[in-house]
């Protein structure tokens, strides 16, 4: 696995599949590019796929500073340099989404579309999306409360009630209180996109979910109207959309690329 040093930090990246143009997925909060998994065979065949595990996430190793919007775009571009398969399709999503917008911002040579799902511009936009996170970082010291309440905001009910209690039980191991998880909900409720968006050049597709209690939709809907001529699909579904309805996400993702 590939891993280079952007600052502070060592950044690993995974390349999955040999496909003629290069597709890179940025992680949302929590412990990295697994979450990607298995949405994988979807793109492959298309793609070269770059998966990079950022500042926070399981697999990254730094020096435990807060986080921000800037080092991890910056780790985005860095990642997409070491690669050499510039100008690539970008989608992130959740804090993902944001990063990969700044990143489009801060080197639009390097991005040929992006696609940012469930995404927004800062927190103070929103009073319960800034509650909604502060909430979940003062969980920090009951792991059990922690992983409930991530669970509970990621997904809709009907969802949850579709795949009954052992499923619903074994997420809410997925997303724990690690030191990294914290740093990126602190910067989750920090982070402000906005000097980012006026130099994004790339066309753009943004992705909202009406069923969103982590990041309401109209925060999305909000971020589609900053950045002029974004397309914009919106899915019922909860937060993690990918989950919920991957077949359909990725048909919509995949005929927005083929489109450009």
């Amino acid at each position: 696995m590939p891993t280079i040093t952007v600052g502070t930090a060592r950044i690993p990246y995974r390349v999955v599949g040999d496909g003629p143009d290069t597709l890179v997925l940025v992680h949302g909060t929590g412990p990295g590019s697994g979450m990607w998994d298995y949405l994988l065979d979807s793109f492959t065949g298309r793609y070269t796929v770059l998966l990079p595990d950022l500042s926070g996430s399981e697999a990254a190793e730094d020096d435990g500073a807060p986080l921000t919007l800037e080092t991890l775009a910056e780790q985005v571009n860095a990642v997409i340099d070491d690669a050499g398969r510039g100008p690539v399709d970008l989608l992130g999503f959740s804090l993902g989404a944001v990063v990969a917008t700044a990143a489009a911002g801060r080197r639009p040579d390097q991005v040929r579309r992006l696609i940012a799902t469930a995404g927004w511009i800062g927190a103070e936009q929103d009073e319960y999306l800034r509650l909604s996170m502060a909430t979940w970082l003062s969980l920090a010291d009951d792991p059990t409360a922690f992983g409930r309440y991530a669970t509970l905001t990621a997904f809709s009910r009907g969802f949850l009630n579709r795949i009954g209690r052992e499923a619903v039980e074994s997420n809410t191991a997925y997303m724990q209180p690690t030191p990294g998880t914290l740093r990126h909900i602190a910067l989750d409720l920090d982070l402000d996109l906005t000097p980012y968006l006026p130099r994004v050049q790339a066309p753009t597709l943004v992705i909202g979910c009406t069923q969103d209690a982590t990041v309401p939709v109209e925060n999305t809907r909000r971020l589609h109207a900053a950045l002029p001529g974004s397309g914009y699909a919106e899915f019922d579904t909860g937060h993690i959309v990918l989950a919920e309805e991957p077949t359909a996400y990725t048909r919509t993702v995949l005929d927005f690329l083929a489109a450009a």
